[in-house]
């Protein structure tokens, strides 16, 4: 991996491989506190920035950049730049958007400087294609972007898909996580192209939702849990309503398991427990408190901070249910029984 020492070398020694037709120059010193003082200069024009280099291109380290970029105070008559090893033509478009600068060490920039001028190139392979590669999108909090096609199955641009995964996530509605970057969601599209689970074309659409199931059920972990209890309310069907109408107020998730789910995909009985995934179970105890005990219980309480979990949830009758893909892929993990109401609810999600 390449480190701050060989970029800043690169710079100084102009070798680079931005367009000749740019000249950039390392100035001497630092400012603001970040690497390098910078004068990029194209034709008559040239101005001066502050950079920030990173060594890696993952999506969240481009994230916290910008971040970084958008919050510091720099000195008079300069203007943030990003040098980065690899910037795809989303990142460089995301730049433009925000009003930042940057280029990478494989050839693509979007320099732009207001009243004077605006150079964009992009195009050029990644030379350090390890430091941005998602290992696998169908884990953890990137198999949204798989999942987030179940529930729309065409889109015009990547931000549209992001705007959507971010809109159905819940935990990202209350404030609890922040949202997916479009840098993110970008790879992963990447990746689901490459496997032909979606198509690129002047759309993005749905190609092979079943080998997305399957990806997705091969894949599958199930979310961490923190805290969890068990325990007899007198109405059920109140305690509910009542803890969903404070949850909502008090900015908690709160949302039945995929298990607990299935009845509404597939003929399933699951008896009376009902379980629930909850972002606070201190907060949601005091919501009943007095009005439960240990014997024969009904309910059962489980605290994590997995988004997936939460992620298209919906409200039916008091009720904050699951979604149809984290029930199927709940099912799917469990035993014989369950694995055969699975077959039900893969049939509801493919006929959708």
């Amino acid at each position: 991996m390449i480190t701050k020492a060989q970029i800043l070398s690169m710079l100084f020694n102009k070798q680079t491989q931005l367009p000749t037709v740019l000249s950039i120059e390392l100035l001497q010193g630092k400012e603001a506190h970040l690497d390098a003082a910078i004068k990029i200069s194209w034709g008559k024009n040239s101005t001066k920035f502050i950079a920030e280099i990173k060594t890696i291109s993952t999506p969240k380290v481009f994230a916290n950049t910008i971040g970084l970029l958008q919050s510091i105070q720099l000195p008079s008559n300069y203007l943030p730049l990003l040098i980065m090893p690899y910037l795809n033509e989303t990142q460089l478009d995301t730049l433009i958007q925000i009003g930042i600068s940057g280029f990478d060490l494989s050839g693509n920039c979007a320099i732009s400087v207001p009243n004077q001028f605006t150079f964009y190139k992009t195009g050029k392979k990644n030379v350090f294609p390890s430091s941005t590669r998602i290992k696998n999108v169908y884990i953890k909090n990137s198999s949204m972007v798989t999942r987030v096609f179940f529930a729309k199955s065409q889109y015009t641009r990547v931000g549209d898909v992001r705007n959507e995964i971010n809109n159905r996530n819940l935990l990202v509605k209350i404030g609890e996580k922040k949202a997916m970057s479009i840098s993110t969601v970008s790879k992963a599209l990447m990746a689901l192209d490459k496997d032909l689970i979606i198509r690129r074309n002047e759309f993005l659409y749905f190609l092979q939702p079943e080998k997305a199931l399957k990806k997705l059920t091969a894949n599958y972990q199930p979310p961490k849990i923190e805290k969890s209890i068990k325990l007899k309310v007198r109405n059920l069907s109140e305690t509910i309503y009542n803890i969903n109408a404070r949850a909502e107020a008090d900015k908690l998730a709160f949302v039945a398991t995929g298990l607990s789910s299935s009845t509404q995909f597939a003929v399933a009985d699951r008896g009376e427990m009902l379980s629930a995934y909850c972002t606070s179970l201190k907060s949601v105890l005091s919501y009943i408190e007095g009005n439960y005990d240990d014997n024969f219980p009904n309910l059962e309480l489980i605290e994590t901070h997995d988004e997936r979990v939460y992620f298209n949830s919906y409200i039916a009758k008091g009720y904050r249910w699951a979604s149809s893909i984290q029930t199927y892929l709940e099912l799917m993990n469990g035993d014989k029984r369950d694995r055969e109401t699975a077959e039900q609810v893969r049939a509801f999600i493919l006929q959708r």
